[in-house]
């Protein structure tokens, strides 16, 4: 039965174990060897990541083909309105085309950790979050979907990944499980 790493990735840190310009990544909190990521999170975004030794769960996990559900918490710069969530929620046009459509609800501001650095606060702009679950994985994706309805992405939270989730994980630690 392989075993699979559920890892709160830290804001700032690279989803990778080696980096020539000695920014953090991964062997700065993971330990294990011969464990590697299923799939990417952003330098600048944070929250679940995982992370296995067996390449046919790897390959499960991160083939687009799969269509494994993603679910962020997304905060952005703005009053997000009901017109940004309808055109969220259908699809929007990128560069590299259209999306496919995504699940996505306004919700509050969600008791989680602090970001180091925090983020930039304007006391004329309010900010809003937003739970958006995608099945695909286009590089920056949700943080380009957002950008092209008018609301720019301050912070970025992958909660969850198919099955997975990083609820009580703390950002920097990580839980093993066995996946059948």
């Amino acid at each position: 039965m392989p075993s699979l790493l559920l890892f709160n990735k830290p804001f700032n840190v690279l989803s990778q174990f080696t980096d020539s310009s000695d920014r953090a990544t991964l062997s700065d909190y993971i330990k294990i060897s011969n464990v590697y990521a299923a799939g990417r999170l952003d330098r600048d975004s944070e929250g679940l990541l995982l992370l296995t030794g067996d390449g046919k769960l790897q390959h499960r996990i991160s083939d687009p083909s799969s269509k494994m559900e993603k679910t962020y918490w997304v905060q952005v710069e703005g009053a997000v309105t009901d017109e940004a969530v309808q055109k969220l929620s259908q699809g929007v046009e990128l560069k590299d085309g259209m999306t496919r459509p995504a699940r996505v609800k306004k919700m509050e501001a969600p008791a989680i950790w602090s970001r180091t650095p925090p983020i930039r606060e304007r006391k004329n702009i309010p900010d809003s979050w937003l739970e958006l679950t995608i099945t695909e994985g286009r590089n920056r994706q949700v943080r380009r979907m957002t950008a092209a309805v008018g609301f720019p992405t301050l912070r970025l939270i992958r909660v969850r990944i198919g099955e997975w989730s990083v609820e009580d994980i703390s950002p920097g630690e990580y839980r093993e499980v066995r996946v059948g």
